[in-house]
């Protein structure tokens, strides 16, 4: 609202934004970010938990007044604030202890220690990539702060990546500054977490887990990657929870581990990888990076045939993408990835394809229209209608070929927007499913690129 707002304001046309109380810091350093100076009334509190007739109060004794003076009242300035150090400032010296107080006081950390990123390490990062520290990947909101290489390899530092991670962390930042990925909601309330996707002969050469406890913290690799997106977002997009402002994630999670493909696995089956399945060639070294606001239960299912796996899916991760489901309607998107143990991708394989998969999990997880707009007015969205939607032509014709609330109509979209990926325990018979928060966040692929010495730079151990 407040980005429409700032492009409004730069035609000349006054405006004035409704903000909720539990918004208005937020908003501020929106604000600050954006360069703009705009005007807010506040409602006070929280719409969604208030009766009818304290909403209507609220509005004519509260609101309404504030608005008025908002349009009427010239803006408040910006507030330049803290200057901000320069690239290659020495920020603080002191102790190992005495560098961790300060850069927890900064809220630069995420609460565990970090390691100080002292120059000598952010250059070894930058020797494991060909470009200029300086190059710029995006201006990032909320705070308008510049994503370059150098803070890439700072931030890589800080979260306890190895120099050779660097081209990684490259592309999953670039990943995150397309504008598809809209990482403008990464401080959206649902709390969704970035999931860094890796494919390609770097999986083995940088010694990621891809086998039994994939997305447990533990490999250097998968942790300090998964860490490093997380810390990313606090220091350079200003994603901060209090004392902060920028993250509004009402109850949150953690960060994820960076999730490797058994590539090895979904060869033997005939399967393509998740990267070949994006488009990508064998042998590509890729990175995917999308969010992640669902985790379905651990999925155990037994049979030997194909269908036994797949209903098992469809019946218990079906359940966990259910609820979110109007997220999707709304915006004509609907992303997930199900990791699948190797052993399960056999049975499946030996009568499957993916495809087949995808069709078969598209056609049997339903919910009916009543309970997806039930779905949907608890959530803040009271006026969501299906056939609205389809004339506006955000979703297919079939979700409105009838008014019977009871119909039932797919969860999933389209098929092709279930991703299928092998990890995980070959000697146990689980999935699971990882949802992404629809439009943001949707997997956001990029290739890896390489340094030029990248054989030599390894072999040397920088």
């Amino acid at each position: 609202m407040l980005r429409a707002a700032a492009l409004v304001e730069k035609l000349g046309i006054p405006t004035a934004s409704i903000v909720a109380t539990g918004f208005l810091k937020q908003a501020d350093l929106l604000i600050k970010g954006l360069g703009v100076p705009l005007a807010v009334g506040e409602y006070p509190g929280h719409p969604m938990v208030d009766s009818e007739d304290e909403l209507k109060r609220k509005v004519e004794e509260i609101l309404a007044p504030g608005l008025l003076k908002a349009l009427t009242v010239t803006a408040p300035g910006l507030d330049a604030g803290d200057a901000e150090p320069a690239q290659g400032d020495i920020v603080f010296s002191g102790t190992f202890d005495q560098v961790q107080d300060y850069f927890y006081g900064k809220l630069w950390t995420d609460g565990l220690p970090v390691v100080p990123p002292t120059k000598s390490r952010v250059d070894a990062f930058l020797e494991f990539t060909d470009r200029n520290p300086d190059d710029v990947l995006g201006v990032l909101p909320p705070e308008g702060r510049a994503a370059t290489l150098h803070s890439i390899a700072v931030n890589g530092v800080m979260a306890g990546c190895q120099p050779e991670y660097m081209p990684i962390l490259i592309a999953a930042v670039e990943a995150m500054c397309d504008p598809d990925f809209r990482i403008e909601d990464a401080g959206s309330t649902p709390g969704w977490e970035p999931l860094v996707i890796v494919n390609g002969p770097i999986i083995k050469e940088l010694d990621f887990n891809y086998g039994q406890g994939v997305m447990r913290v533990g490999r250097r690799a998968n942790t300090s990657i998964g860490r490093f997106m997380r810390m990313f977002l606090r220091n350079i997009c200003g994603y901060r929870i209090p004392p902060g402002a920028g993250d509004k994630g009402s109850i949150g999670q953690t960060f994820l581990v960076a999730l490797a493909e058994d590539e090895d696995s979904a060869r033997r089956l005939g399967w393509p990888t998740y990267a070949e399945d994006r488009g990508f060639v064998p042998g590509e070294n890729v990175v995917t990076v999308q969010s992640v606001v669902v985790i379905t239960p651990p999925t155990y299912s037994a049979g030997a045939r194909a269908e036994d796996h797949a209903a098992q899916w469809a019946q218990v991760m079906g359940h966990s993408f259910t609820y979110w489901s109007h997220t999707g309607f709304k915006q004509g998107r609907w992303n997930a990835v199900i990791v699948v143990s190797p052993n399960i991708a056999n049975v499946i394989a030996r009568e499957w394809s993916k495809d087949d998969v995808r069709r078969y999990l598209h056609t049997h997880i339903k919910v009916t229209a009543e309970r997806a707009a039930y779905y949907a007015g608890m959530t803040a969205t009271p006026t969501f209608n299906l056939q609205q939607l389809v004339r506006d032509g955000v979703l297919p014709p079939e979700y409105a070929e009838s008014d019977d609330p009871q119909r039932l109509i797919n969860v999933i979209i389209k098929p092709e927007m279930i991703g299928i990926l092998v990890a995980g325990d070959p000697d146990r018979n689980q999935s699971r499913g990882y949802m992404a928060n629809q439009r943001q966040g949707p997997p956001t692929s990029r290739r890896v690129a390489l340094p030029k010495r990248w054989k030599q730079l390894l072999k040397r151990g920088i």
